[in-house]
């Protein structure tokens, strides 16, 4: 049985050893809310497909245009064997209910470390950001270096980033990128940090400096969700 949620997945999942991200483009918000159902439709009227799928969960991006993906699996394996055997069936009653979906590719990852939620808070996330770092060729040996670097200039931080929930980074396996999933308060929390002094996030100091200027970092591109499905064993 497949039931759906409102919850958001919990990254610290010690049975996840391949979280996967992926985008659709699929052009308007009246076709991101149409494909969200469809998604919806077609996997709850199947049983769950896996034991190795932890959880599949949908977001809307700010844009109006893609939707967000993330799936966690125990293994690469489980993903595969779902793929070969289920995911079509999946895709095709998506494609009839929304023709034209393009599918921008799947992203696989581990996750490294990040900024985790305090005891005591419970504030559900009224905005989920992603961050894709990309790394220089020969660059992917030093990326957990530099995520150790953002987790101790977010430390050091004397802005605080109030509205920050938590931050995940998840390396990818191809080696050319870490993605960020960070959850935040709400759109005016980060917009609010934006704002403060300093290039994009992080104040002015001398570690949020090496962070934005690692000789293996080649850029950034960010992107705004809102948690639109979340769907999990019965």
């Amino acid at each position: 049985m497949t039931r759906r949620t409102d919850a958001h997945p919990d990254l610290l999942r010690a049975d996840v050893g391949a979280p996967f991200f992926s985008t659709w483009r699929v052009g308007t918000p009246e076709r991101q809310r149409e494909t969200v159902e469809a998604i919806a439709r077609a996997w709850e009227r199947r049983p769950w497909p896996a034991d190795g799928l932890r959880s599949y969960h949908v977001y809307t991006g700010h844009d109006g245009e893609t939707l967000l993906h993330h799936s966690q699996w125990a293994t690469e394996q489980a993903y595969e064997a779902f793929a070969r055997t289920q995911r079509q069936e999946r895709v095709d009653e998506i494609d009839t209910a929304v023709p034209g979906i393009e599918r921008l590719g799947l992203g696989r990852y581990r996750r490294h470390a990040g900024r985790e939620r305090r005891a005591g808070d419970t504030r559900v996330p009224g905005l989920i950001v992603t961050v894709r770092i990309d790394f220089a060729p020969g660059g992917a040996g030093n990326r957990g270096d530099w995520i150790d670097l953002v987790l101790k200039a977010l430390a050091d931080d004397p802005v605080g980033h109030r509205g920050l929930i938590s931050a995940h980074f998840h390396p990818s396996t191809d080696g050319t990128h870490v993605l960020n999933y960070a959850e935040w308060e709400s759109a005016e929390a980060y917009d609010a940090v934006l704002a403060a002094p300093g290039r994009g996030i992080g104040a002015p100091t001398d570690l949020w400096d090496r962070v934005r200027s690692h000789p293996d970092v080649r850029g950034f591109t960010g992107s705004r969700y809102d948690h639109a499905l979340g769907l999990v064993p019965g």
